[in-house]
């Protein structure tokens, strides 16, 4: 999902998430039965549907007020008292996989904007100008350089926010197809958060399914690069036919001309934080260190400014105003409209505000489902009628973990909530360990970033919508509406469809007499 894990906390909060999901406390009771606390999500995903795919409003203000009207109708639904209903709500809020989701969020969009004020796009376009790396080829090299950053760093989301900063509109400005650039970004992303032993996705679908985390990532590679080469070349033949956007020719051949090499200084500050991360560190502290680092070399390059990087915008009147003038974060501003406080690291953190509201009601909705009853319901189901023998079981184990992510949308809450059911129908066909992460992980970090409404999706999309800002010749008819992104997120549903064959045919399919998991490793 979105970020890596802290060694002392990660595990017993992932813990504590899984036996919150299915322990006794109180159920909420409603008016139809188990299946109307599916209700808010339910009326959710049909209004951003409507939204998305019908009135192509990709606004996530309009989806918060679908989530909201969702919750608020809910209630009526609820048999007796509704405090239980509300406490719910709050329950699902305070869930860790969502907070270290958009802690995530806030911090790699500081460090993308950092880079993207301190010249790292200009760098971008004079590398690709200079290498010979056009419009065709570029959709293919940012899937895989995305696909090594996010394994490096463990973050999915902060890489799609991250890529889409940086190498969105340098791709653009080169001439690739925005559509399928977008959607190799979310390809690597998905790339790295399956595979990385950092990354949240990892640990908890090792940690639910008694698994050690290298045991998993390692019996996990075929899988992820057998979609990933057919991915690779989908991007190469798709870019030879997709044509880009018209800049106009002698404006984009000026821009290219003018970009210059120093901004490239930038991929220090990101090996920084890969290395880091790598390290084991927490993906905050890497982030962190990732920012002092571009900070530093771009104030002492000359890239930007101390004001650049935060400036305070005051009233004259203001106390110790004038006497503090020199200071180069502060101005001094006639204009009340103009008072503010600005920067690269406050607009980096302040593009992900409205999805972190989104982010919490969606999983306080997906918690009414579970304490509702409907869940349970659906997977009770589906493993009394479905899973009757083991290929069966896998393709059920696949498709109730397709299910969970088009209701849930922080991919590793998710993992947490069908975790147990996917042990459970493993279990009882004597499947490996190993064998029932990669399943669980193939499907939750694949179409974590391919439904028009799932975090990955949306934190890219929040990264694109300032970018109009950003230049002056990039358009809010450039940006990528999510739902015309779905069909190009190759390396998702090519990972999909390797688990699918690989239920059917057997490929890759271990028992637990054909190995024996390590102990736990849990971080």
């Amino acid at each position: 999902m979105s970020g890596a894990s802290d060694d002392s906390t990660d595990g017993d909060s992932t813990e504590a998430f899984v036996q919150g999901t299915s322990d006794g406390e109180p159920r909420i009771t409603f008016y139809g039965g188990r299946g109307m606390s599916a209700f808010p999500i339910a009326f959710f995903i049909v209004w951003a549907i409507v939204q998305t795919a019908f009135w192509r409003i990709s606004d996530e203000g309009g989806l918060v007020v679908g989530i909201l009207l969702g919750l608020i109708l809910g209630m009526f639904f609820v048999r007796g008292d509704w405090k239980t209903y509300a406490n719910t709500i709050f329950e699902g809020m305070t869930q860790p996989v969502a907070v270290t989701a958009i802690v995530a969020w806030i911090w790699a969009g500081m460090f993308a904007q950092l880079l993207q004020d301190g010249g790292f796009v200009d760098g971008l376009v004079w590398l690709a100008d200079v290498g010979g790396i056009g419009a065709t080829l570029f959709p293919a090299i940012t899937f895989v350089l995305a696909a090594l950053f996010t394994t490096g760093i463990g973050t999915g989301y902060g890489s799609a926010i991250a890529f889409v900063t940086l190498f969105f509109p340098a791709g653009i400005l080169l001439g690739a197809n925005p559509v399928l650039l977008f959607g190799a970004i979310l390809s690597g992303s998905i790339f790295g958060d399956n595979l990385a032993p950092v990354s949240d996705t990892t640990i908890v679908s090792a940690v639910t399914q008694d698994s050690d985390i290298g045991g998993v990532v390692a019996s996990r590679f075929k899988y992820v690069i057998i979609a990933a080469i057919i991915a690779f070349a989908g991007y190469l033949v798709a870019g030879q036919f997709m044509s880009g956007l018209a800049i106009g020719g002698d404006a984009r051949e000026l821009l290219v001309a003018e970009s210059e090499p120093i901004g490239l200084v930038h991929l220090i500050s990101m090996g920084v934080v890969i290395g880091t991360a790598v390290a084991g560190r927490h993906i905050v502290e890497a982030i962190s260190w990732g920012i002092v680092v571009a900070a530093v070399s771009s104030l002492v390059l000359g890239l930007i400014s101390l004001g650049d990087i935060v400036m305070f915008n005051a009233p004259p009147d203001a106390p110790l105003a004038e006497p503090l003038e020199f200071l180069p974060i502060l101005t001094i501003v006639e204009d009340p409209n103009a008072i503010s406080v600005g920067g690269s690291l406050i607009t980096g953190a302040s593009g992900f505000f409205e999805l972190a509201i989104l982010v919490l009601l969606i999983i306080a909705a997906a918690q009414i489902m579970i304490r509702g009853g409907a869940f349970q319901a659906i997977l009770d189901w589906s493993i009394d009628n479905l899973a009757t023998n083991v290929r069966n079981a896998e393709l059920t184990m696949v498709g109730s973990s397709a299910l969970i992510n088009a209701v849930i949308t922080i991919n590793t809450a998710a993992e947490v909530a069908i975790g147990p059911y996917i042990s459970k129908i493993g279990e009882r066909f004597n499947l490996n360990g190993y064998r029932r992460a990669n399943i669980l992980d193939g499907q939750t970090a694949a179409l974590g970033y391919i439904f028009p409404w799932s975090g990955g999706v949306l934190a890219g999309y929040s990264a694109m919508q300032q970018l109009p800002g950003e230049y002056e010749w990039f358009d809010s008819g450039m940006l990528v509406t999510p739902i015309d992104v779905v069909p190009f997120v190759f390396q998702g549903w090519l990972l999909v469809a390797v688990f699918v064959v690989a239920a059917i045919t057997g490929f890759g399919r271990e028992y637990i007499t054909d190995r024996e998991t390590e102990e736990v490793a849990r971080i």
